[in-house]
């Protein structure tokens, strides 16, 4: 005999009612969503990242099939009232009048259509859908952090704690014990003395004074035991429970991104905005994903230097071209600040290649020998189509470093697929 059984989600809504009809529809469509959420990024401003998105879904996309029962056969009719046709005319299409539907030509008076499904993405589902399949690859836990972080979880009850933490019910149910513990015995002679004046009372003697002496003592003895049980206390300070929590430590993943940015005479605007609109790109990526992360910003040209964030986005300083200035600054920091041992460390470099001649071969040593060994993973973006003399260099570790990626940008529309290649899950497609 099959039994149906029906499960009632009575869990409340918030204010959105229509939030599960929302998720399913999001997971239904979500590969026009994700197409939609990628145009509208190529074409947007990077500091406007974070806003929601107007998605339109082609009416055919969102239309569901119907069933109808029809007539069946051929059938010719001659309406009432007609004075034009008769049984067998066919009607010309009316000249110079649309169809209701898109083309050129004149509007016309009839046909009817619908428009394409257009809805909003929220803030949180656009940036959801945006980086849903990116993450920092080889990103481990590698110790303790020296501060190490702690996690509070509840551990019992405890006899001493604040009033906040009190537990009533587990201290109500302490205080019950104990009277019911203290007041056993008692009760028990209670009854016990009860049930015994009870047949002093019935004795047929009771009248004497041997019986009436007895029964005076049996009183005063059943008072004295009622008095002793008034005096157990209701609740104790020994009953007062409180909820016990302790704090152990938890292994701290703890990440560094290097950010470098060429801003030499060679990196017109148009390449130092593809490189920033990369670095707000990580940043924003960054920010989101990983609460526990420090950003180190580094801008070069002959000479290279530590900055905030503003001055890395904003200053308008220029110059030569030695790469090799940036790295051995990123070297030094990591020595001095970011032990490999204890941190995950990861690298970004902008630049459009262009470098002096002597100073590329330094650069690839530089990263084979000190940066790359040290970091999880370091990711090279070149502004430019021409292939530089670093790109050359940086080619030569491609192939023989697993942590080591390099790509080219050459427009605005490339930074987002080139970042999402880079930047993706392990073992997810580009």
């Amino acid at each position: 005999m099959a039994i149906l059984q029906q499960i009632i989600d009575r869990r409340l809504s918030g204010k959105n009612k229509s939030i599960g009809n929302r998720e399913r529809f999001l997971r239904r469509y979500r590969g026009q969503i994700r197409d939609a959420v990628r145009k509208a990024v190529s074409g947007r401003n990077i500091r406007e990242l974070e806003q929601g998105e107007d998605v339109t879904l082609p009416r055919r996309d969102v239309s569901e099939p119907t069933f109808g029962h029809a007539a069946g056969g051929n059938r010719e009719y001659v309406h009432p009232g007609n004075q034009e046709f008769v049984k067998g005319d066919r009607i010309e299409r009316p000249k110079g009048q649309g169809s209701g539907g898109s083309g050129s030509g004149e509007a016309g008076d009839g046909g009817e259509g619908e428009d394409d499904f257009v809805f909003r993405l929220t803030r949180e589902e656009f940036m959801q859908v945006f980086f849903e399949d990116l993450a920092l690859p080889h990103l481990v836990r590698t110790q303790l952090a020296e501060v190490p972080e702690w996690k509070s979880h509840r551990a019992g009850f405890t006899s001493d704690g604040t009033p906040n933490n009190l537990h009533v019910v587990r201290s109500m149910r302490g205080a019950l014990a104990r009277r019911i513990a203290l007041g056993g015995d008692a009760r028990k002679e209670l009854r016990r003395l009860e049930a015994h004046l009870l047949q002093l009372r019935a004795h047929p003697e009771a009248g004497s004074a041997l019986i009436q002496k007895e029964i005076r003592d049996t009183e005063l003895q059943i008072e004295e035991l009622r008095r002793t049980a008034r005096h157990v206390p209701y609740i104790d300070p020994i009953d007062l429970r409180y909820r016990n929590r302790v704090r152990t430590p938890v292994p701290s993943a703890k990440a560094v991104m290097f950010c470098l940015m060429d801003v030499s005479g060679s990196m017109d605007e148009a390449r130092k905005d593809m490189s920033k609109r990369f670095f707000m790109l990580l940043y924003l990526f960054l920010t989101r994903h990983y609460e526990k992360i420090d950003l180190v910003f580094l801008r070069h040209h002959t000479q290279a230097q530590e900055v905030s964030e503003d001055e890395f986005f904003h200053a308008t300083e220029t110059g030569g071209t030695v790469v090799s200035s940036a790295l051995v600054l990123m070297r030094d920091i990591i020595r001095a600040r970011y032990p490999s041992g204890e941190w995950n460390i990861y690298g970004a470099q902008a630049s459009d290649g262009d470098n002096w001649h002597q100073d590329s071969g330094r650069c690839r040593e530089l990263l084979d020998e000190t940066i790359l060994p040290a970091c999880r993973y370091y990711a090279y973006v070149q502004v430019a189509e021409a292939e530089q003399n670093l790109w050359q260099e940086y080619t030569q570790l491609a192939g023989i470093r697993p942590n080591f990626a390099m790509r080219k940008v050459s427009s605005a529309q490339d930074i987002y697929p080139v970042f999402r290649d880079l930047f993706k899950k392990e073992g997810v497609p580009a």
